[in-house]
């Protein structure tokens, strides 16, 4: 199959706009909590009901008035994720206004860039640190009047100077938009080159969130449905799931740290969560490493093996043997119910995007409850373009089925290509890239994939990353990396071999997942340098490499590797704030360690 369509389910008024979406939630359930937020970190969770949370919407939007914030004006948001950022998000729609998402993890010359490209006028902080960085290159920013500081008491100052604007003024500006207006302009991270400024629409937002609720309604509308953000709502992926909420009935929460993130789980108690794989490989490793460290490991593989078997068990017409599910209730008193608890006892559901999960944790959290959707969306389709159903509707292994109201087709060299009712307006104040990505109506994503018989798709490469060998070799290094990195002594992986005679990697280690992995078994406290020569832990990665070339064929599989001394991070410029890597910095920079790879022979 070459190309799958799903038709509408919902349909929305054209003239209508997000703040109309808001409207409706407030108006059937105005007494029902819709967000929880902390005033400290280790304080209670405090509900707002959709009226309070509303009344406090309008009171910030006021105060965007009156300092002069116009319709169609761009308002900058640089924080972590927490509730300031979702209660401004809505007090710039209700201002008529577009907000402009920035990294709180951005440099000067970033910030620089989105403020000027964009003509943010003004710019909400998190801290005094993020409000340094501006100043930076405020010079250069001439269209930026004004800069507020959220732990300076940005909201309480918006708030107190806008008492003398009008309830009504702020509701003729929540009625100015209609769906095919901008709503934001979110600036790609990108793994090369300048960020572009992705437009999108009202409606981009306001039909995918109403179709998505309607298609995954036991996800994301059941009774007492709640999610706990903890990615950036900078990126698109976390601000879909601020927006869907609303018409799901779920309750929101923030969880502005990885830090306090499994306290804040354990008190929140999600009943859906959102993540990327790194995540979910990260709690795995980390329940691995403390039961080894315990002398349980055999117990934990053992409940683990019965989970991927009980899962994969569910897929088959006969179900699981009364064998296999007394061995499962089993492996849930010894250790399965402990994972589930540390997301907070309730979470039957979970979305994966980014990348892909794998087969083997995709069955392992289902066998514990946890089903996780794998999906497939990118900042230009507002985030997901296809997912996983529940039940029956799931195909581990794949991404799903597109969502209501969109298609999916594959070009003849392989290359995704997506079309529907989440697909961007364009880049902003760049035409000519906005016509290099569209096909004949069609967004070209750059990314490689199949559909199978019933339409569901399945990510096989980057296309601008696939690697030819000087043999030839056509090889999609995301396969290898993916199940490298899956290791606990692992952080990131960089697959090479772009013209060279056979493939290599360069790898680094995951300082929270070494000194785990050392004490289950049974080794001294080292340095990561001191790690990257000991002969076990070169052990464990060579079968860790030897595991990962099982999936693909001689000639794609790693034959050398080398330990990088530093690991690949956001802070440090190789990781996007979406943890891809930025493989041509990378490359550029370790190019001695990558030709190192290719001096002497290659393993066998």
């Amino acid at each position: 199959m070459d190309e799958f369509h799903l038709p509408l389910r919902v349909e929305v008024d054209p003239s209508k706009n997000l703040n109309d979406l808001f409207a409706e939630r407030v108006a059937s359930t105005p007494d029902g909590v819709l967000v929880e937020h902390k005033s400290q970190q280790d304080g209670p969770w405090i509900p707002l009901t959709a009226r309070e949370f509303d009344a406090e919407i309008v009171a910030v939007a006021k105060g965007l008035v009156a300092r002069g914030v116009e319709p169609g004006d761009r308002v900058g948001i640089m924080s972590r994720t927490r509730y300031e950022w979702s209660l401004l998000d809505w007090a710039v729609w209700a201002a008529g206004a577009v907000p402009v998402p920035l990294y709180e993890t951005s440099s000067a010359e970033q910030v620089l860039w989105i403020l000027t490209d964009a003509d943010v006028s003004l710019l909400v902080v998190e801290s005094a640190a993020h409000a340094a960085v501006v100043d930076e290159v405020r010079a250069e920013a001439p269209h930026l009047r004004e800069l507020l500081v959220i732990d300076d008491g940005a909201v309480d100052t918006l708030v107190t100077g806008g008492t003398e604007v009008t309830d009504d003024e702020i509701a003729r500006r929540r009625a100015l938009a209609s769906l095919s207006d901008v709503s934001t302009i979110i600036y790609t991270s990108g793994t090369t080159g300048r960020p572009k400024g992705v437009e999108l629409t009202h409606g981009n937002f306001y039909e995918l969130t109403v179709n998505a609720v309607a298609d995954l309604h036991e996800v994301f509308s059941e009774p007492g449905a709640r999610t706990l953000l903890f990615m950036p709502l900078a990126h698109v992926f976390a601000r879909f799931i601020e927006v869907l909420c609303i018409p799901a009935g779920a309750v929101l929460g923030h969880s502005p740290s990885t830090v306090t993130l499994l306290e804040d789980l354990g008190t929140f108690r999600p009943t859906f969560i959102l993540a990327v794989p790194r995540v979910f490989e990260k709690v795995y490793n980390s329940a691995e490493q403390k039961a080894a460290a315990a002398g349980k490991g055999s117990i934990f593989q053992r409940a683990a093996k019965t989970s991927i078997v009980y899962s994969r068990a569910l897929d088959n017409p006969r179900g699981p043997s009364p064998w296999l599910r007394l061995q499962h209730k089993v492996a849930d008193a010894l250790v399965l119910h402990k994972l589930r608890n540390a997301l907070g006892g309730q979470a039957r559901w979970a979305v994966s995007g980014g990348a892909p999960l794998g087969e083997r944790l995709g069955h392992f959290y289902r066998g514990l409850g946890l089903n996780v959707l794998e999906g497939y969306g990118l900042t230009e389709t507002t985030a997901p373009a296809t997912v996983n159903r529940p039940g029956r509707g799931t195909k581990i292994g794949t991404v799903g089925l597109p969502l209501p109201g969109s298609g999916v087709r594959i070009a003849a060299d392989g290359e995704i290509e997506l079309q529907g009712i989440q697909v961007f307006r364009g880049y902003h104040n760049n035409e000519a890239a906005t016509a290099e990505a569209m096909h004949d109506g069609w967004f070209r994503t750059g990314d490689l994939g199949s559909l199978d018989d019933e339409g569901y798709l399945r990510i096989t490469g980057r296309k601008k990353e696939i690697i030819v060998t000087a043999g030839g070799k056509n090889v999609a290094p995301a396969v290898l990396e993916d199940r490298i990195r899956a290791h606990p002594l692992v952080s990131q992986v960089v697959v090479v071999g772009d013209q060279r005679p056979y493939i290599g990697a360069l790898i680094t280690l995951d300082p929270e997942g070494v000194p785990g992995w050392l004490a289950a078994h049974g080794k001294p406290t080292m340095t990561l340098a001191e790690a990257s020569k000991d002969a076990d832990v070169l052990a464990s990665l060579d079968k860790a490499v030897e595991k990962a070339n099982k999936a693909v064929s001689r000639a794609e599989s790693v034959r050398k590797y080398r330990i990088l001394d530093t690991d690949l991070t956001i802070a440090n410029g190789y990781l996007t704030p979406k943890l891809s890597i930025r493989r041509s910095e990378v490359l550029k920079d370790y190019a001695g360690e990558v030709d190192a790879l290719y001096e002497g022979p290659a393993q066998d």
